[in-house]
């Protein structure tokens, strides 16, 4: 299996670094083939701007259509070609940050923006009055699989249903479901590490196992249950959930969850 670990942390003795070389050192080991952006160390340029698409960009910029035109051409940014490329060749994602501000670095997030282009990551597909394009479980990584990996300095008990900062799930869905399930990645349950601040190497250890546990079984882990926006649960093209296709009660995010 190739695996892709995506890491954003700017200390390399982070518990984010430890996590990362954990994940390399137990995924080879396990016969993978890994390879690793590391985004700090990459000095990774962050933001979005007319240089990404050569001379030929717009004036004003239009990042969709000239995104999608230099994809087309073969002209995005050299860094932007080879992170495509590292994409098309894993079967697995793995994405290794902080959540601050209850978000992802803003280096991933620049990540995601130049790298996920148009006619790359969305803009793909037939869109018609049945069909409205290849997004949402289907479209160019559509066979791969993605995990997060998240260190949080809060409490678990911050996280759930009642807590102050709301759902782990609610948090992460603009990520593994806008960003990820997007362009057709399947995407594993989260690896959360609660209360990362307060971690001791006594913690750690049995964190490490943990972490192990789940990258050892990435083939037999179970999706989250997105709905695949061209399976009939959604009208085309208003993208509204048809009524009574939800479990009684449901609502917010737990919406798009088949089951």
């Amino acid at each position: 299996m190739n695996s892709l670990i995506v890491y954003a942390h700017p200390e390399p003795k982070s518990l984010n670094g430890s996590l990362k070389d954990l994940a390399i050192s137990t995924l080879r080991t396990a016969g993978h083939e890994v390879r690793v952006s590391d985004l700090y160390a990459m000095r990774w340029k962050a933001v979005v701007d007319a240089t990404d698409y050569g001379p030929e960009a717009s004036n004003p910029l239009r990042v969709a259509r000239d995104s999608g035109r230099a994809f087309d051409a073969g002209t995005l940014t050299p860094d932007v070609l080879i992170e495509q490329e590292k994409l098309r060749w894993a079967d697995v994602i793995i994405f290794q940050f902080p959540l601050w501000w209850y978000t992802m670095p803003a280096i991933l997030k620049g990540w995601v923006d130049r790298v996920f282009s148009s006619h790359f990551a969305y803009g793909v597909g037939e869109y018609s009055d049945t069909r409205f394009g290849d997004r949402f479980g289907e479209g160019t990584l559509a066979g791969r699989k993605a995990l997060l990996s998240v260190t949080v300095g809060g409490s678990e008990s911050h996280y759930c249903a009642r807590g102050i900062n709301g759902p782990i799930e609610d948090l992460l869905f603009p990520i593994q479901h806008g960003i990820l399930y997007h362009p057709g990645i399947e995407v594993l349950p989260p690896f959360v590490l609660y209360s990362a601040d307060r971690l001791t190497s006594e913690d750690y250890a049995d964190v490490a196992k943990a972490w192990k546990q789940r990258l050892l079984t990435l083939d037999s882990t179970e999706p989250i249950a997105f709905r695949q926006q061209n399976s009939g649960d959604y009208e085309i093209p208003s993208l509204r959930l048809k009524e009574g296709v939800e479990p009684a009660g449901r609502t917010g995010f737990g919406l798009h969850l088949r089951h």
